[in-house]
This record gives C-alpha cells, structure tokens and sequence, in this order.
C-alpha cells in the first residue's frame, strides 16, 4: 500500500506493449498463388492493434507488404514496350516513391532511367500504379508521393544473380544522384524478384489503397508483411515497412555504433564481385533513415555481394555464442570467425526477411520480441508477432513453435524446403572451414 506523500512511479510494467507487428506467408513447395498474398494482408490487418494512429484517427505510422512480382498483373504493360509473354522471366520492377510536387517528378523519372542504362539494365517504361486515396487519412495525403512502377528488364546474356547486383547497382547511383540534386524521391524498392507495397497507413488500408494487392493476378509464393508503431524515428511514406528485405519488430539499441562501425571501414572495403563499382555503393549506410532501414541495408549489401541470405543475417544478428559451452564447435568457430569482421546488430530484434526466393525469421540474441510460426497441411508456413491471426481450423496446423533468442527459420521455395533452426545452423557451420582458419589465425 503506498503511503500519504509517496509519488507514484512514471514507470509501470503493466503498460509496457510490444510495438510493430511483422511475420511471413510462404508456400514451401515454392507453388505461386494469388492466396498467398490474400493470406498475408489478413494477417497484416490481424496485427492492426500492433500499429500507431496519427491524431486524425486515419494515418497510420506505415504498413505495407513485400511479394514476388506479380508477372501475370504486369504483362500486359511489359508486352506494350517489347516484352513477350514467354520473355517474362526476365522482367524486373522499380517500385518508387516520386517527389510530392508533380512538376519534380520527371527530373526524378530521368535519373532513376539513366541510373538503369548506365548499369546496363534495358528500361521499359513507367507504370502508374493504381491507388485509391480517400482511403488514407489527412496527414498520409498531405505527402502523398506520386507511386510509379519503372519496368526493366535483364539483358540475354546475363544470370539472375547478376541482374540482382546490376539492379542494386543502379538504384545505389541513383539515390547518389538524388541526394546530390536534392530531389525527393524515393526507391521502395528494385529487383527481379520482389516488389514492396507500402505507404503511411494502417494495415486495414492497404489491400483499398493499392487495388493491385486485390487482383487475382497478383500471386506470390512468400508475402512479407509490417504494421508500423514508430518509436525512433517520426513516421513518413518512405520509413513504412518493409524495406527491400526486412521487416522488423523491436530496435536496434546498438546503432549508433554499428553505423559508426559501417562507415569507418568503408575506406578499406574491397570486393572481386564489385571491383571498381565498389565506390558506388558508399555510403553503405544512409545518413538519415531508422533502425530497420540501416539494418536492411547491411543486409542486402552483404546478400547481394554474395554471402547468402542466411549467412549475412547471422553475421549481423549471431547467438551468445560466447556464453554458450554446448554450442557445436564448428557453428561456434562460424560466429567467432566473423566477430573478426563485424559487430553484432542487437535488439530486441525479431526479423521477417527475404530475398524473393527464401522467406525467413530470426531473433536475436536477447530474444525479448514474439516470433510464432504454424506449418499447415497444405505445405503453408506462416510466421508472425502473434499466433493465430488467421484463424485457421486447428486440424490444419500439424506443427507449432517458436523462434527463441539466437534462433531462425527459413522456407526455401525453390528448393521446397522448411529449415527449422537446427537445420540453418548445421548450414552455416558448414559453409566453410571456419573452425580451421580460428584455429590457424586467432
């Protein structure tokens, strides 16, 4: 019992909430289907209540949707500038965000095309993306940007994972150029496999505002999806989730230094993958963004320059593996070798990410951010902040779990995979002789 005079604490743990909400839709077989992505946004809208609202009761702090491109919504665009039905897998989409003001938006338009040229990517044309403003509040339309898609495509000769770097390539000039002539525009996102629908909103919103994410052309095998409640940054169209791999639950209590870190071994980077191109991709890190969004660009500089998916997550959000004895030796040996090359990114941290080929979940080390997944007879495996948010008949689910601290899943439809923890570990651990070389060097 508190007694006369006594102040009430400012701090109470019956308050406390988890903010953002995240998780993934993914086929295991890899098969491409329109309820894919249906699932997904009711899931999103599932995590509504994870979500901030502006003071006029209709701006979200952001939610959005990442999917692989929707090949069969965008061929008759792509065939109008040369693209052929059977040609479509050579297809890539720029998702952008132009300036506010129409009468920037062409300078804005020629930077990103010549970006796109000068890399060696064929530029079809922009698509207007169809949107329904009335269904945003007040504070999103006052800075509603124009959303355009450009339509690229990959050169004959060249593979997917060097369209991938090419297309990366482009948009890092680009952003280069927007910077240096002061141009706000933004790339949601850039690739041959993924593309993100994303605004200032709240989940409900989505699918109404983007009529796209409603067309049964739209299908997908993977849907990432995010409902924002800003906590380090105030919200805008460019800062909704996901970015162009992550979503992400919690904050990254370590960033100033890991942005540091980033920036101070710029100078000695080198790369056989990038050679002189290298320069173009400094800085790795933008001088304004969020957490997530300097996360998210570690990430895929280190996938794109080839690590892998898996491996580049694990480099940046390991285990305790230095208080844990039992670890197996050569998964201990992975992480100890690549403390020598980069600092941990430590949250609370639980991540929804993908490359458009894996859709994957990993917690980090302190594991204080909710991460369930169920696996569904029909070869469906759904993870997000909270359980059942889809509702579906419990006779469906024929597996239930959780990512604890240090722990990750992933679905690979390419292979028709589902890699439980155990499984990406043993992966890492032998992706290469690393206990070896910290035995030989260290």
């Amino acid at each position: 019992m508190r007694r006369r005079g006594d102040v009430p604490p400012l701090y109470n743990p019956a308050f406390e909430h988890d903010g953002c909400g995240t998780g993934f839709v993914a086929s295991i077989d890899g098969a491409v289907t329109h309820r894919v992505v249906e699932l997904a946004v009711r899931a999103l809208v599932g995590l509504t209540h994870r979500g901030a609202v502006s003071a006029d009761a209709a701006s979200g702090d952001g939610a959005g949707l990442t999917i692989q491109i929707p090949r069969a919504l965008l061929a008759a665009d792509a065939a109008r500038w040369g693209l052929r039905s059977n040609e479509l897998d050579r297809l890539a989409v720029a998702m952008v965000f132009l300036p506010n003001d129409a009468l920037a938006r062409p300078q804005a338009r020629k930077i990103l095309e010549r970006a796109a040229q000068d890399s060696g990517v064929h530029v079809l044309g922009w698509r207007t993306v169809p949107i329904d403003p009335s269904v945003v509040g007040g504070v999103a339309k006052e800075f509603l940007p124009g959303i355009e898609q450009l339509l690229l495509a990959r050169p004959e000769d060249l593979s997917g994972i060097a369209f991938e770097r090419m297309l990366y390539l482009a948009r890092r000039r680009a952003e280069a150029a927007y910077r240096e002539h002061d141009v706000d525009a933004y790339v949601v996102s850039m690739s041959a496999r993924t593309v993100v629908y994303k605004g200032l909103m709240v989940a409900p919103q989505l699918r109404s505002f983007f009529p796209d994410l409603g067309d049964p052309r739209t299908r997908s095998a993977l849907a990432l999806f995010h409902q924002r409640f800003a906590t380090n940054t105030l919200p805008n169209w460019s800062l909704a989730q996901p970015f162009r791999m992550i979503a992400h639950n919690g904050e990254i209590n370590t960033l100033v230094g890991n942005r540091n870190w980033m920036s101070a071994r710029e100078p000695e980077l080198t790369s056989s993958v990038w050679g002189e191109d290298l320069k173009d991709l400094i800085p790795v890190i933008a001088p304004m963004g969020s957490d997530t969004a300097s996360l998210d660009e570690a990430l895929e500089l280190l996938a794109t320059s080839g690590r892998g998916l898996l491996h580049a997550m694990a480099m940046l959000v390991p285990e305790a593996w230095e208080n844990m004895p039992d670890m197996a030796p050569d998964l201990r040996a992975f992480y100890e070798y690549h403390a020598c090359l980069i600092e941990p990114w430590d949250g609370p941290a639980a991540t929804a990410f993908t490359d458009g080929v894996v859709a994957a979940a990993a917690m980090d080390r302190n594991g204080l951010r909710p991460a369930r997944y169920q696996v569904t007879s029909d070869g469906l495996v759904i993870m997000s902040s909270e359980v059942g948010l889809l509702g579906l008949p419990l006779r469906e689910i024929v597996e239930s779990g959780r990512v604890g601290p240090g722990e990750m899943i992933a679905v690979d439809t390419e292979a028709g995979d589902f890699l439980r923890n155990a499984d990406v570990k043993s992966r890492l651990a032998g992706s290469g002789p690393y206990r070896r070389w910290v035995e030989g060097n260290l």
